[in-house]
């Protein structure tokens, strides 16, 4: 069952992108990567409760970089580079990829990314052309069996709009910010190894996004053990619990492959679909 995952069905190969999970993974910054072999001082991490600093021109203390909280949540930033991107590229993709089959979300990381769902009421929603490509994001959940450098989950993604994340409206436009998809989270790894942790975790994320010359970069960050209600920030972990160091480390690798194989090709498999769904 495990080797199927890395199979494609007749009906998958049959699609024109599936050309995209074949071809060779694209390398990652291995000074990207380095920066997640081991944490960072706390104190150099951005509280969930201060996300709003994202929209401050320049950058923050880390922008690259995991740790464990003192609360036990856990912290994760990372910063990607997409030349040749746009913010339409950006907001395709996110709406797009949990649009069709399996095979839109394996091509992003063939490696870790296995499925992808949503409800029948979100996706007649996000076909209806009367739906603006925002809203074909904000308001849906995906369902997602991954693997992020660690053990096989079940992820339930709920996209939020910018302003139920927290984030300030009014400052929330160019040439701080282009665009920002995020929400929480909750996963539950499949078959856990003995010793891990078995309950289902909660975390904030946002991926936010600027104009830079020639085209965006990506800030990332996650608050793991954290989500957003009524647009603030909750810390839900069990009480007492700490994260495992490796939980936000597996994320964070698995953060730099990611991005760094969809950026590859984002801009091609855009000229080919960009605008279908």
């Amino acid at each position: 069952m495990f080797l199927e995952r890395f199979k494609l069905t007749e009906a998958e190969k049959a699609q024109p992108y599936a050309k995209y999970f074949y071809k060779e993974i694209a390398p990652f910054d291995p000074e990207a990567m380095a920066k997640m072999d081991r944490p960072i001082d706390p104190a150099l991490a951005l509280p969930i409760e201060r996300m709003n600093d994202l929209l401050n021109p320049g950058y923050l203390d880390c922008e690259a970089g995991w740790c464990v909280m003192p609360d036990g949540s856990g912290f994760i930033a990372n910063l990607t580079q997409w030349p040749g991107a746009t913010v339409d590229m950006i907001k395709w993709w996110f709406a797009w990829h949990a649009l069709g089959d399996n095979l839109r979300y394996k091509i992003w990381f063939p490696k870790g990314h296995f499925a992808i769902s949503v409800s029948e009421e979100d996706r007649k929603r996000a076909l209806d052309p009367a739906t603006d490509i925002d809203h074909k994001l904000w308001g849906m959940t995906h369902h997602v069996v991954e693997a992020c450098d660690g053990p096989t989950e079940n992820i339930f993604i709920n996209f939020l709009a910018p302003e139920d994340m927290g984030f300030d409206m009014s400052r929330f436009h160019s040439p701080n910010v282009a665009c920002a998809c995020g929400g929480f989270g909750v996963s539950q790894m499949i078959n856990p190894p003995l010793g891990a942790p078995n309950f289902k975790g909660a975390a904030a994320m946002v991926h936010f996004f600027r104009e830079v010359p020639g085209g965006l970069e990506q800030r990332t960050r996650f608050w793991m053990g954290k989500k957003f209600v009524n647009a603030k920030p909750v810390h839900c972990l069990p009480g007492g619990v700490k994260l495992p160091p490796f939980v936000p480390m597996c994320l964070a690798k698995h953060n730099v492959k990611e991005f760094a194989n969809l950026k590859s090709f984002l801009p091609q498999i855009y000229a080919e679909h960009g605008g279908t769904f």
